[in-house]
């Protein structure tokens, strides 16, 4: 279970420091997916060594695999820094939390159907592959004259 995270001002380290490549190998977020993480504010930019690299945390490590498994999800950007906004205070309702999840369903259960419609259209269409000339090709034909599919 991940645990409500805070800011960096008010989180001293939990563990020893690490630096980014080990954070990336930890978390399996690539390097340069960290620092635009850090950059877009999803990820509170971390202290410095005194040779100005960045030094990342357990906490650091939870936000990470959160908003690694949020965009697996299919979560877009805005959706997950509401989230994590959300997880930051664990006082509020999740009502809004729900119905951020209830907006990705709907786009999931919106892009299945446009793809079982897409299905059944390449399958009418496969009839005529193959089979003789190109001027005869009803793959062709179909996708020359968009009035002729039946997905739209």
């Amino acid at each position: 279970m991940l645990h409500p995270l805070v800011t960096r001002e008010s989180s001293p380290m939990t563990t020893q420091a690490m630096p980014i490549g080990e954070a990336a190998r930890q978390s399996g977020v690539k390097v340069p997916t960290i620092r635009y993480y850090e950059q877009i504010g999803l990820l509170p930019a971390p202290p410095r060594s005194e040779g100005n690299r960045r030094q990342y945390d357990t906490e650091d490590l939870r936000r990470l695999a959160f908003i690694r498994h949020a965009r697996e999800l299919g979560f877009e950007i805005d959706a997950i820094r509401a989230l994590l906004a959300l997880q930051d205070e664990p006082g509020q309702s999740c009502m809004a939390a729900d119905q951020i999840a209830r907006a990705r369903l709907a786009e999931v259960e919106r892009r299945i159907a446009s793809l079982t419609a897409l299905t059944a259209e390449l399958e009418r269409m496969k009839t005529g592959w193959s089979h003789g000339r190109v001027d005869q090709c009803r793959l062709i034909e179909a996708l020359a004259d968009h009035s002729q599919c039946k997905h739209h």
